[in-house]
């Protein structure tokens, strides 16, 4: 990326633009969809800020290096050291309330903001060295989340639970790309007294804040509808073993088809069995060698391979029925359980003689 301004030709009357207010209108465009794609009960408003946030940075940012508006300079750092909060902040809305921080330590993440504007008034050559800790100290906080999988976002829905924390991985490594450029800065004002500056901040502008965009969009679309909560009959002195704990599991899953719910989450699953989802999610790594998520959509591709085989609906009611809602979630785990597209699947199982089993699988979806 060489240009960071759309510039006429030097007679034309057009009025340049510069790139970053390209990156702020797609990302407007990005909060409309988010806005107009949810119910307003299901809006996260920390992933709803956090893409407001990175648009109205990057207008900042072409106001100042596109227009040379000088006095923004001081609102440009202030505004970045908002940005790794509200990341990890939309994140964490993915994790039932019990398994989050201490209450109050949300306060606790103002404090960048308030130590970045504080050397902005009182010691401005430490910024660029302070947002590169921030950066890169929420990008190891969000990889720590990341490390335990996807059941780690227990109020994702199982159907989306791999986008979010592929989502999360990439806004961690989006902070350490951003965090780079601030070190890129300081090393240009110590080599060429800042000459490539603005075109840095522009580069960084539009990769990190563009791809922290896009992942709150991905990971936004994984949160559940709110329900009412569900009583459950949990009895906090026994502690069953795996094995009954995967029974009770595959109980609801059978007997309530839970499976098919689209909008069922670890932790809703968790609140109807009446156990921690933490021993679940244990449980089923142990003894089905996978994570929750995987676990749940074999069921849901055993309900799909017997509504292709046994009736004539297509494949998109096939899926809908199922409990699945994208077809791209839906092809790639029917691949993943059968090796087979739906069609091809249908195709062959639609051939074989009766009595043979040939590729039906049971209902925890193996062969």
């Amino acid at each position: 990326m060489t240009c960071q301004v759309i510039c006429p030709p030097k007679d034309s009357l057009l009025i340049f633009l510069p790139l970053p207010f390209v990156v702020a209108l797609l990302l407007l465009i990005l909060l409309v969809v988010m806005l107009r794609g949810d119910e307003p009960a299901k809006r996260n408003r920390a992933f709803l800020a956090l893409v407001a946030l990175c648009a109205l940075q990057s207008v900042v940012v072409g106001l100042r290096w596109g227009y040379d508006v000088a006095a923004l300079r001081f609102a440009l750092p202030v505004l970045a050291s908002g940005v790794p909060p509200l990341v990890l902040a939309s994140f964490h809305s993915l994790i039932r309330s019990e398994e989050r921080s201490v209450p109050g330590a949300g306060w606790m993440h103002a404090t960048p903001t308030i130590g970045i504007l504080m050397l902005v008034l009182l010691a401005p050559s430490y910024i660029d060295f302070a947002l590169i800790v921030e950066y890169v100290g929420y990008a190891l906080a969000l990889l720590s989340l990341a490390r335990t999988g996807t059941d780690a976002l227990d109020e994702a829905r199982f159907e989306g639970a791999v986008a979010a924390h592929r989502a999360l991985v990439i806004a961690a490594v989006s902070l350490c790309v951003s965090a780079l450029f601030d070190l890129v800065i300081i090393l240009d004002f110590e080599w060429t007294k800042g000459a490539n500056i603005g075109l840095i901040v522009s580069n960084g502008n539009m990769l990190g804040l563009l791809f922290i965009g896009l992942t709150a969009m991905v990971a936004d679309r994984a949160r559940a509808f709110p329900v009412a909560s569900t009583v459950v009959d949990e009895d906090p002195v026994s502690v069953p073993q795996d094995r009954e704990i995967l029974d009770r599991i595959e109980q609801l899953l059978v007997s309530q088809k839970l499976a098919r719910d689209e909008n069922l989450t670890l932790s809703r699953l968790a609140r109807r069995a009446g156990l921690p989802a933490r021993q679940i999610s244990t449980a089923i790594n142990r003894l089905a060698g996978k994570n929750v998520s995987q676990y749940i959509n074999d069921f849901r591709i055993a309900e799909a391979c017997r509504l292709l085989r046994e009736t004539d609906m297509s494949v998109t009611s096939a899926m809908l029925e199922s409990g699945f809602q994208t077809k791209s979630n839906f092809n790639r785990e029917f691949r993943r359980v059968t090796s087979l597209s739906p069609g091809s699947w249908r195709e062959q199982n639609r051939e074989e003689k009766p009595g043979q089993e040939g590729g039906a699988i049971n209902a925890r979806g193996y062969r």
